[in-house]
């Protein structure tokens, strides 16, 4: 099911059925110094206009500080 047909049967959508690639997470972090926090993550997917889904995502990574960019894909890895 995707988040579309979700949405149109009322359900609530997880984080995991956002259909987010690592890749798309990659695309709207670009710009970002590390190391970041959750938050400085979360503030740049956004400034990058990252869409809906990928926000979800962005917005339910472990509260941390992260040094590169493999570790915010190794969290798509445990939220997917």
């Amino acid at each position: 099911m995707t988040m579309r047909e979700d949405r149109q049967e009322g359900g609530e959508s997880s984080p995991r059925s956002t259909n987010v690639s690592a890749a798309q997470v990659a695309r709207y972090l670009k710009g970002i110094s590390f190391p970041a926090n959750r938050g400085e993550v979360v503030a740049t997917a956004k400034s990058n206009g990252a869409p809906e889904n990928v926000m979800r995502f962005m917005n339910n990574i472990t509260d941390k500080t992260y040094s590169r960019p493999t570790e915010v894909e190794q969290e798509f890895g445990k939220i997917k």
